[in-house]
């Protein structure tokens, strides 16, 4: 039997995602109501600009005053879609002070204070639900801390932001560079007009270490998380992959180390062998790779961004969190039993491809192979092109530490023979 009390809404944010989410809670309304036992009603919305025109809401629903909206003391569930770390903090922990539930796609906040906002939540018994701040509408979140929750998880590795994914699309498929490429992603609104967030990997660390902490059941901040940016990326990048059957992409990799005492988190280029399935992801998509003991591999791909698969993932949290308002329970919250640490780059194995550029003269190849040999580095494959006295060496590695890869290429660089370092890229998802 329904209820007929309505459960009661406030909205913090109306720009693409927060327009997006209201009217699907208008247009769907009956079917949202069937869904969760009760009907939604939209009890308030904030935003900074009240003139503005906001087709299908009614005017006298909005207000400026957001931290009064969720001091009413009759919302049920509040829903953030504001982004950035204040006040959106201040704005969720009153929430939960006056009885309501929270509704975040705020990866920034969660990724920098994740933990206190599980706490206070806790202590106030109310649900944190975010699905929204991972992936866009990918249903990701969800099925790392319930459907896998039995599972030990060993790998999580994807494209998260969709901006980046679109420009090395474009500069693979085309053979732009990266500021055409950039300028195509900007002019299709694919990219801000500061990009920085997206193309430097802050983006996407922030998703990382949400990834990581749900996964491995430890508490991963934003510091935790190596970021390189793909700024660097060139064409000469994306030739020497498709001469080693490869393409690059910029990947959130979370992993458990082999000995299971520890885990690292980073955003970086890689490398990926075209047969891999992360490498045939195009366009402003994204993909997450998910490797676990019992599961196996698991892959979820869809869109990662925009006001219509955003609010989709909102929309299903504030049904489960509804749900739950109902039942008089919560949904799960933060597990960080394990606490395991996580370990520095420097103790990160992978392969490395390097390219120099060198004097093309006798000696040259085997001076090289005794520094790499030296830093215990061993070596996979070797190529070697030139004329008129200069080369280009490209050298692809064995798995090898970050740091024992960064003492071979600054002794690389005292040889007399090699003109400069050229490039230098992890290969990944073998």
């Amino acid at each position: 039997m329904m209820r007929t009390r309505p459960l009661k809404v406030a909205l913090l944010g109306c720009g693409v995602v927060g327009s997006e989410v209201a009217r699907i809670m208008t247009t769907h309304a009956d079917d949202l109501a069937a869904r969760i036992g009760a009907p939604v009603e939209l009890a308030g919305v904030a935003v900074r600009r009240p003139s503005r025109v906001r087709e299908g809401i009614d005017p006298a629903l909005v207000t400026t005053d957001a931290t009064a909206l969720v001091k009413r003391g009759d919302i049920d569930v509040v829903v953030e879609v504001i982004g950035g770390i204040e006040p959106a903090r201040s704005l969720i922990t009153t929430a939960f002070e006056y009885g309501a539930s929270v509704v975040s796609a705020n990866k920034a906040l969660l990724a920098q204070d994740g933990a206190a906002l599980h706490a206070a939540a806790g202590d106030h018994d109310a649900d944190l639900y975010y699905e929204a701040a991972v992936a866009g509408a990918i249903p990701l979140i969800r099925p790392l801390r319930e459907s896998l929750a039995g599972d030990k998880i060993n790998r999580v590795m994807g494209i998260v932001n969709g901006t980046t994914n679109f420009i090395l699309d474009k500069m693979d498929t085309t053979g732009a560079g990266y500021q055409e490429a950039l300028d195509e992603a900007t002019a299709l609104g694919y990219a801000e007009a500061d990009p920085t967030a997206d193309v430097e990997g802050f983006d996407a660390a922030a998703k990382a270490a949400i990834l990581a902490g749900i996964a491995f059941h430890s508490r991963v901040r934003l510091d935790d998380v190596y970021r390189e940016g793909m700024t660097e990326v060139t064409a000469a990048d994306f030739a020497s992959a498709k001469n080693m059957g490869c393409t690059i992409k910029l990947l959130a990799i979370c992993e458990r180390a082999a000995d299971g005492g520890s885990v690292t988190a980073r955003v970086h280029p890689a490398m990926i062998p075209l047969t891999h399935p992360l490498a045939s992801v195009r366009g402003a998509y994204n993909a997450v790779f998910v490797e676990s003991d019992a599961a196996g591999q698991l892959m979820f791909y869809g869109p990662g961004a925009g006001g219509a698969p955003t609010a989709s993932a909102v929309l299903g949290d504030l049904v489960a969190v509804c749900r739950n308002r109902l039942a008089g329970s919560t949904g799960p919250g933060e597990s960080a039993y394990a606490a395991l640490p996580v370990s520095p780059m420097g103790e990160v194995v992978t392969r490395y491809h390097i390219s120099l550029d060198v004097a093309d003269k006798p000696g040259v190849l085997a001076q090289v192979a005794t520094v790499f040999a030296e830093h215990g580095v061993s070596i996979d494959t070797v190529r070697q092109t030139g004329k008129d006295g200069e080369a280009s060496l490209v050298v692809v590695t064995h798995r090898a530490s970050d740091a024992s890869l960064t003492g071979t290429v600054e002794a690389l660089r005292n040889l007399d023979t090699v003109r400069g370092v050229a490039s230098i890229m992890r290969v990944e998802g073998e």
